[in-house]
C-alpha cells in the first residue's frame, strides 16, 4: 500500500461514516428511548451529538502524534523511487512506528508533523517478517505520543478509528468496526511471516499504511497494514474494495520494543514446513542440518507438543519457536507411525534469508569459506544461550550446505588471530590468500572446537 503519486493536496480532516453504521446508531439510541419509560433519557439527536464528539475528540486528541512518512529509493522508474505512509509516534523522544513496507530499500526517509514541520529520519531497525519498521527523528522537545491498548481485549463488533494519509490527503479520519480478529492468510513467500492482523471496516487506503487504528479511548489497537481483495491479493495500487488489516498492537509493541533495544529482531528456527492436521501439526519439509534435521524429526511426524505445551495452532507454534533462545534445548513431542516420541532439539537463529535480511555473498569469506557472517551485536547475548558478555568475534549468518560451521555459531579467531569484527575476518582471509585451509575457533551450543575448513575454488551461489 504505498502511493508513488507527486500530486500535492491542501490538509484536510475527514470524518467519514458509512450509512450502515448511521443506522446502527440510530436504530441503537430509538431502543434505549423506547425501553425506558423515563422522560429524562436524551434523545436520539442528543445521544448521536454524544457518540459524534466521542469520535471528534478521539481525532482531536490523536492526530498531533499521527505523522506522514515519505520514502526515497534508487530506481530506473521515476514513479516507484517515492513512497508514501503514515506512522505514529511511539515515544516522545521520536520513536515513530510505521510499516516496514514503507521504508523498504529507502535511501532517505522524511517525516511530517501535524503542525507541517519535516525532520530527516533515521532507521533504527526493520522487520519484514511482522511488516513493522521503527524510525527516529532528532527532536528538541518531548513530542505527543499514542498509547498502545491490549489487542488481546479487543471485540468483533468494537468501534474501530484509522487516522492516516490515503492519497496524501493528511490526517484523514475515518470510522467503522473491528470486523474479525487474529487474521492470517498471507503466505510465507520466502521469508517466515508471522501474522496477528485486525480486520476493519473502517476505509484506508494508499497512504494509510502505518497509520494507526484506534480504540473509542483513542489508544492504537494496531497498524493499518494491507487491504485484501475479492481474489484474496493484497491491494497495492489503485482504489481497492476490499477488507482493511491492521498488525495487532501486542506484536506491534513487542516487535517496536526490540528494534530499538537491538535493530533487528532475533528469531529461533526449527527448518521444517509444516501443514495442521487434527491430531496437531504434520512437519512436511526438514531441512538439512538445521535443528530439526539434526535432532532426528522426519517428514511425516505430527508435532502434538513444545516443551509440555499442546500444539494445535500452527501461527502460535511459530511464535513460540521463534521466542525461543539460540541454543537452547527444547522438548519436541511427535506421533510417528501412531507412536508418540520425544526429541531434545536445540534451537538455532533463523536464517537471514528467511528473516527477511539481506545476505553479504559477495565477500570474501563467501568466497573462500561459504560462510556469510555478521558483527555480533548486544541482543545476540540476550537471545544466544552460550554466549557470555566476554565473548568477542562474528556470527555466522548463512552456510553453504554441509559446512562444518554451525549456522549461528560464534568465531573467535582465525589462524590463530583473533576475529573481533567482520572487516579483520576480510582482511586475515584476503592477507592468507596463498593457504588451502583455515583454522577457525568456533563456539556455539555445541562448546568450543577448532574446525578446519578447505578453501574453495568454485564461487558459490547464495
Amino acid at each position: 500500500m504505498v502511493n508513488h503519486t507527486k500530486r500535492e493536496y491542501p490538509m484536510k480532516k475527514n470524518i467519514f461514516v458509512c450509512p450502515s453504521l448511521i443506522f446502527l446508531l440510530i436504530s441503537v439510541s430509538i431502543i434505549i428511548i423506547s425501553c425506558s419509560g423515563s422522560t429524562q433519557q436524551p434523545t436520539d439527536v442528543e445521544l448521536l451529538g454524544s457518540i459524534e464528539n466521542a469520535f471528534v475528540n478521539v481525532a482531536k486528541r490523536s492526530t498531533p502524534a499521527i505523522v506522514g512518512v515519505s520514502s526515497f529509493r534508487r530506481s530506473e522508474d521515476p514513479r516507484s523511487r517515492r513512497q508514501e505512509g503514515s506512522g505514529f509516534i511511539f515515544r516522545e523522544d521520536g520513536y515513530i512506528l510505521t510499516n516496514e513496507h514503507v521504508v523498504r530499500d529507502s535511501t532517505v526517509i522524511r517525516v511530517r508533523l501535524l503542525d507541517e514541520s519535516r525532520y530527516e529520519a533515521e532507521l533504527v531497525g526493520a522487520d519484514p517478517n511482522t511488516d513493522i519498521a521503527v524510525l527516529k527523528i532528532d527532536v528538541s522537545k518531548g513530542l505527543p505520543v499514542l498509547p498502545l491498548a491490549n489487542s488481546e481485549a479487543v471485540q468483533v463488533g468494537q468501534f474501530a478509528i484509522a487516522i492516516g494519509n490515503p492519497f496524501q490527503l493528511n490526517h484523514t479520519v475515518t470510522i467503522g468496526t473491528v470486523s474479525g480478529i487474529g487474521r492470517a492468510f498471507l503466505p510465507d513467500v520466502g521469508i517466515i511471516r508471522y501474522q496477528d492482523f485486525i480486520q476493519t471496516d473502517a476505509w484506508i487506503n494508499v497512504g494509510n499504511s502505518g497509520g494507526p487504528l484506534l480504540n473509542i479511548h483513542g489508544e492504537v489497537i494496531g497498524i493499518n497494514s494491507l487491504i485484501r481483495r475479492q481474489d484474496n491479493t493484497p491491494a497495492t495500487s489503485a482504489v481497492r474494495a476490499g477488507a482493511g488489516f491492521a498488525i495487532s498492537s501486542n506484536l506491534v509493541e513487542k516487535i517496536g520494543t526490540q528494534l530499538i533495544a537491538n535493530g533487528r529482531i532475533i528469531r529461533g528456527f526449527l527448518g521444517i514446513g509444516m501443514e495442521e492436521v487434527p491430531q496437531g501439526i504434520r512437519v512436511l519439509r526438514v531441512w538439512r542440518n538445521m535443528p530439526a534435521h539434526l535432532s532426528g524429526l522426519q517428514r511425516g511426524d505430527i508435532i502434538i507438543g513444545y516443551n509440555e505445551k499442546k500444539v494445535s495452532d500452527s501461527d502460535e507454534f511459530k511464535m513460540w519457536i521463534a521466542d525461543s533462545q539460540v541454543g537452547k534445548a527444547s522438548k519436541i513431542t511427535v506421533l510417528r507411525n501412531g507412536h508418540e516420541r520425544i526429541f531434545n532439539v536445540t534451537i538455532a537463529e533463523m536464517p537471514a534469508l528467511q528473516a527477511g535480511r539481506p545476505v553479504e555473498t559477495d565477500s570474501v569469506a563467501w568466497r573462500q569459506l561459504g560462510l556469510s557472517v555478521r558483527k555480533l551485536e548486544k541482543g545476540d547475548y540476550e537471545r544466544y544461550t552460550f554466549l557470555t558478555d566476554e565473548d568477542r568475534g562474528v556470527i555466522v549468518d548463512m552456510v553453504q550446505e554441509n559446512s562444518q560451521i554451525p549456522q549461528g555459531s560464534l568465531i573467535t579467531a582465525i589462524n590463530g588471530q583473533p576475529i573481533t569484527s567482520v572487516q579483520e575476518l576480510e582482511a586475515a582471509l584476503q592477507k592468507q590468500q596463498e593457504l588451502e585451509q583455515f583454522t577457525l575457533d568456533v563456539k556455539s551450543s555445541h562448546g568450543v572446537e577448532k574446525i578446519t575448513l578447505p578453501k574453495l575454488t568454485v564461487p558459490l551461489e547464495p
